[in-house]
C-alpha cells in the first residue's frame, strides 16, 4: 500500500504546477497541495471523499475536533460546515489530497442495483472517518493513472472506476451513513431534501416550519435531526451560507462589502458587517484584504 500511496501523489504533484485547489480533466475529480500550514477557516464540505496521501489536517465539526491524515479518508454526505486547517506540510512534505465528489444520483441507483443489507443503528452523522483499504485505495490509484492518459480512455474507464469506489464506499465502515442519507425514505435524506432547499433559498427569508413540513418532518423532528447531521440548526446552516458565498462575492474582487451582503440578503451593511466578523474573525474588508495575500 505505501508504494500505491507514493504513486498517487507523485502523479498529483506532477500535474499540478503548485499550491492550490485543481479541477481535474476527470469529472469531478479534483487535487489539492499545500506547501504551509493554514490558519482554521470556515467553510462548506461538499458530498465528496477525500483521499489523503500526505500530511494532516484538523477540522471542527460541531464540538468534535477532527485529526485525519495520511491512510485515512474522509466522506461527507452532504454539505455540511466546518472549520479546518493543514496542520503539517511543507515544501518538501506538502499536504496532498485526491477529492472525488459524490453524486448521489450514482449512489442511489448503485444502492438499487447491489441491494446492499441495511447497516444495523448506523449514525445520522454527515460525515465520517476511516482507514484506507487496500481495495479502496486500488481505485483510487487506477483514477489517479488515468490523469496521464488520454481523454478518450478518461471518459470510457473514469465511470467504471468512479462507481467501484462508491462501491467500496458504500460496503466499508462508514458505508451505513452514505447509504442512510440517500436512501428515500430516511430521516437523514429527508435532511439532505431540506438542506438542497436551503441551499437554493439561501438568501431569502426563510420559514423553517414551512421548511419541515414540505420535506414531510414535524418541525420539533426537523430541527433535532438537522442538527444531528450538520452540527449545527437549520437558522445557523442559512447563515453560513450567505456568509460563505458573501466572502466569495468578495473575492472574485466584483464586489465590495455593501453590495455582497445585499446580494446574500442582508438589509443592513451594519448587521452583515456584525456578523461577518463573528464568523470569519475580522470585518469583511480585512478579511478580504488577509485572505487575497
Amino acid at each position: 500500500m505505501e508504494t500505491k500511496y507514493t504513486e498517487i501523489r507523485d502523479i498529483i504533484l506532477k500535474n499540478i504546477p503548485g499550491t492550490g485547489n485543481y479541477p481535474t480533466a476527470i469529472k469531478g475529480v479534483r487535487i489539492v497541495r499545500r506547501n504551509n500550514p493554514t490558519e482554521f477557516l470556515r467553510c462548506f464540505y461538499n458530498p465528496s471523499c477525500i483521499l489523503v496521501l500526505q500530511g494532516l489536517k484538523q477540522m471542527l465539526y460541531g464540538d468534535e475536533n477532527i485529526v485525519y491524515t495520511k491512510g485515512q479518508y474522509v466522506v461527507s454526505c452532504t454539505d455540511i460546515p466546518v472549520s479546518s486547517r493543514v496542520a503539517e506540510a511543507s515544501e518538501d512534505k506538502p499536504f496532498v489530497v485526491m477529492i472525488l465528489e459524490l453524486d448521489s444520483n450514482i449512489i442511489s441507483n448503485l444502492l438499487l442495483e447491489t441491494k446492499l443489507p441495511k447497516t444495523e443503528m448506523p449514525e445520522d452523522r454527515a460525515l465520517a472517518i476511516a482507514d484506507t483499504d487496500s481495495e479502496l485505495l486500488d481505485a483510487f490509484y487506477r483514477l489517479a493513472q488515468l490523469l496521464e492518459k488520454t481523454e478518450a480512455e478518461q471518459q470510457i474507464l473514469s465511470p467504471m472506476i468512479i462507481k467501484e469506489i462508491y462501491y467500496r464506499l458504500l460496503t466499508g465502515p462508514i458505508g451505513g451513513q452514505l447509504r442512510l442519507i440517500n436512501t428515500k425514505g430516511t430521516r437523514s435524506h429527508q435532511i439532505a431534501q431540506a438542506i438542497s432547499i436551503i441551499k437554493d433559498k439561501y438568501s431569502e427569508k426563510l420559514n423553517m416550519d414551512e421548511v419541515a413540513l414540505s420535506v414531510n418532518m414535524a418541525p420539533s423532528s426537523f430541527y433535532r435531526n438537522f442538527k444531528k447531521v450538520t452540527q449545527v440548526s437549520p437558522l445557523q446552516y442559512q447563515k453560513q451560507l450567505k456568509l460563505n458565498e458573501a466572502q466569495r462575492l468578495m473575492l472574485t474582487g466584483n464586489y465590495d462589502a455593501a453590495s455582497a451582503g445585499y446580494e446574500v440578503g442582508y438589509e443592513s451593511p451594519t448587521q452583515f458587517s456584525r456578523e461577518y466578523k463573528k464568523m470569519f474573525g475580522n470585518p469583511p474588508k480585512a478579511d478580504i484584504k488577509k485572505l487575497v495575500v
